[in-house]
């Protein structure tokens, strides 16, 4: 079963912002005008198996949005794999869809340029238990390398050069937008539900 699809999402951006106002999000884009949108099963129904979102391969998109560009990239919005809870550890964590305003330019595991969750909370599920988790997780989005490499993260291929491609465009998208305090900006990230087009 391959993990990448052949190619990088086709959806414009008239219908991303179609799909979040179905779903009820919005981003204030005076004040944040850079925000990345994230869409859980874009390929649902033509990657892995049919009618299920699934883990370990990249079926979902990643879209970047500002005033002057947008650009859609395949992506990974799961954990790549399952973890239960246990007596010692939590369950694989997976972020719920909708709006959040908790992401900024910093270093994934402090090494390379991405977005990092440190400007405020997430929610998420956990494998295993039926409680919505509300914190700060590390729920990144950062590169995948050649899997899907993720706890929870949203992930974005390196093949075909879509993480440098991804990441220089919001960092110079912030800088654009945000002058010299581009690195402490809030890049919003909203997650949609499965695509059903």
């Amino acid at each position: 079963m391959p993990s990448l699809p052949d190619a990088r999402p086709r959806l414009t951006e008239f219908a991303l912002r179609h799909a979040m106002a179905d779903a009820g999000y919005s981003v204030n884009e005076t004040r944040f005008p850079v925000f990345v949108v994230a869409i859980r099963g874009y390929y649902r129904d033509t990657m892995g198996t049919p009618g299920v979102n699934d883990r370990g391969i990249f079926d979902d998109a990643i879209c970047v949005v500002s005033p002057h560009t947008f650009a859609a990239f395949n992506g990974n919005t799961d954990p790549t794999r399952t973890r239960a809870k246990t007596a010692k550890m939590q369950g694989m964590a997976t972020l719920i869809p909708g709006v959040y305003h908790a992401h900024t330019i910093g270093r994934h595991k402090l090494t390379y340029p991405a977005l990092i969750q440190r400007k405020g909370v997430v929610r998420v599920m956990r494998d295993g238990d039926p409680v919505v988790d509300v914190g700060y997780f590390g729920i990144n989005i950062h590169d995948a390398g050649t899997t899907t490499s993720s706890e929870g993260c949203l992930t974005i291929p390196r093949g075909d050069g879509q993480w440098k491609a991804f990441i220089t465009l919001v960092v110079s998208e912030a800088e654009r937008a945000h002058g010299a305090a581009y690195r402490d900006a809030v890049i919003p990230c909203v997650l949609l539900g499965e695509w059903l087009s």
